[in-house]
Protein backbone atom coordinates (compact mmCIF):
# COMPACT_ATOMS: atom_id res chain seq x y z
CA UNK A 1 0.00 0.00 0.00
CA UNK A 2 1.59 3.62 -0.78
CA UNK A 3 2.17 5.82 1.78
CA UNK A 4 0.37 9.21 1.68
CA UNK A 5 2.54 12.55 2.12
CA UNK A 6 1.02 13.72 5.75
CA UNK A 7 2.11 16.76 7.49
CA UNK A 8 4.71 16.66 10.21
CA UNK A 9 3.23 17.52 13.51
CA UNK A 10 5.30 20.77 14.48
CA UNK A 11 8.85 20.08 16.30
CA UNK A 12 10.04 22.22 19.30
CA UNK A 13 12.64 23.31 16.79
CA UNK A 14 10.24 25.59 15.21
CA UNK A 15 9.06 27.34 18.50
CA UNK A 16 10.31 30.43 19.38
CA UNK A 17 11.47 29.57 23.60
CA UNK A 18 9.57 31.20 26.28
CA UNK A 19 10.77 32.43 29.29
CA UNK A 20 8.39 30.38 31.75
CA UNK A 21 9.64 27.03 29.44
CA UNK A 22 13.36 27.49 29.72
CA UNK A 23 13.30 28.70 33.55
CA UNK A 24 11.33 25.41 33.89
CA UNK A 25 13.39 22.98 31.94
CA UNK A 26 16.34 24.87 34.49
CA UNK A 27 14.72 24.14 36.90
CA UNK A 28 14.17 20.39 36.38
CA UNK A 29 18.19 20.04 35.40
CA UNK A 30 19.16 22.10 38.60
CA UNK A 31 17.13 19.70 40.55
CA UNK A 32 19.05 16.63 38.80
CA UNK A 33 22.33 17.63 39.16
CA UNK A 34 21.71 18.90 43.08
CA UNK A 35 20.51 15.33 43.67
CA UNK A 36 23.90 14.35 42.19
CA UNK A 37 25.71 16.84 45.08
CA UNK A 38 23.62 14.92 47.99
CA UNK A 39 26.35 12.19 47.31
CA UNK A 40 29.05 15.28 48.21
CA UNK A 41 27.19 15.92 50.99
CA UNK A 42 26.80 12.95 52.32
CA UNK A 43 31.15 12.33 52.00
CA UNK A 44 30.95 15.32 54.41
CA UNK A 45 28.43 13.74 56.79
CA UNK A 46 30.70 10.42 56.62
CA UNK A 47 33.73 12.53 57.10
CA UNK A 48 32.37 14.36 60.42
CA UNK A 49 31.26 11.56 61.83
CA UNK A 50 34.39 9.62 61.11
CA UNK A 51 36.28 11.43 63.30
CA UNK A 52 38.77 14.33 62.72
CA UNK A 53 41.22 13.04 60.25
CA UNK A 54 38.51 12.20 57.78
CA UNK A 55 36.81 15.62 58.49
CA UNK A 56 40.48 16.73 57.73
CA UNK A 57 40.72 15.00 54.33
CA UNK A 58 37.17 16.09 53.26
CA UNK A 59 37.67 19.62 54.24
CA UNK A 60 40.95 19.63 52.03
CA UNK A 61 39.02 18.61 49.47
CA UNK A 62 36.66 21.32 49.41
CA UNK A 63 39.40 24.00 49.86
CA UNK A 64 41.14 22.94 46.96
CA UNK A 65 40.46 24.61 43.70
CA UNK A 66 38.05 21.77 42.76
CA UNK A 67 36.06 21.94 45.54
CA UNK A 68 35.75 25.32 45.30
CA UNK A 69 34.50 25.07 42.05
CA UNK A 70 32.34 22.53 42.69
CA UNK A 71 31.16 24.35 46.27
CA UNK A 72 30.18 27.27 43.92
CA UNK A 73 28.27 25.59 41.45
CA UNK A 74 26.32 23.68 44.00
CA UNK A 75 25.50 27.14 45.72
CA UNK A 76 24.76 29.00 42.10
CA UNK A 77 22.47 25.53 41.05
CA UNK A 78 20.45 25.54 44.79
CA UNK A 79 19.82 29.21 44.82
CA UNK A 80 18.79 29.14 41.46
CA UNK A 81 16.29 25.80 41.92
CA UNK A 82 14.95 27.18 45.56
CA UNK A 83 14.11 30.86 44.09
CA UNK A 84 12.61 28.98 40.88
CA UNK A 85 10.79 26.70 43.56
CA UNK A 86 9.09 29.93 45.22
CA UNK A 87 7.83 30.99 41.78
CA UNK A 88 5.91 27.58 41.09
CA UNK A 89 4.73 27.08 44.47
CA UNK A 90 2.89 30.49 44.39
CA UNK A 91 2.11 29.87 40.77
CA UNK A 92 0.45 26.48 42.51
CA UNK A 93 -1.66 28.96 45.05
CA UNK A 94 -2.74 31.09 41.75
CA UNK A 95 -0.53 33.79 41.79
CA UNK A 96 1.38 34.85 39.34
CA UNK A 97 -0.26 32.83 36.26
CA UNK A 98 -0.99 36.38 33.77
CA UNK A 99 1.87 36.98 30.86
CA UNK A 100 3.55 40.18 32.57
CA UNK A 101 3.79 38.72 36.34
CA UNK A 102 4.95 35.31 34.89
CA UNK A 103 7.65 37.77 33.17
CA UNK A 104 8.97 39.64 35.73
CA UNK A 105 8.95 36.74 38.17
CA UNK A 106 11.14 34.86 35.51
CA UNK A 107 13.34 37.85 34.92
CA UNK A 108 13.55 38.33 38.74
CA UNK A 109 14.62 34.77 39.27
CA UNK A 110 17.50 34.89 36.52
CA UNK A 111 18.56 38.07 37.94
CA UNK A 112 18.63 37.06 41.93
CA UNK A 113 20.57 34.19 41.24
CA UNK A 114 23.77 34.92 40.42
CA UNK A 115 23.56 37.98 43.25
CA UNK A 116 22.24 35.59 46.38
CA UNK A 117 25.12 33.15 44.97
CA UNK A 118 27.89 35.68 45.01
CA UNK A 119 26.60 37.25 48.57
CA UNK A 120 26.54 33.35 49.93
CA UNK A 121 29.56 32.08 48.38
CA UNK A 122 31.11 35.73 50.40
CA UNK A 123 29.40 34.92 53.61
CA UNK A 124 30.74 31.14 52.99
CA UNK A 125 34.47 31.63 52.27
CA UNK A 126 34.93 34.85 54.36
Amino acid sequence: MPSRARPLSPHLQIYRKQLTSVTSIIHRLTGVVLSGFAVLVTWGLVALASGAPAWSQFADCLAGPVGRLATAAAVLLLVYHWLNGMRHLAWDTGWGLDLKTAAITGWSVVALTPILSALALWCLWT
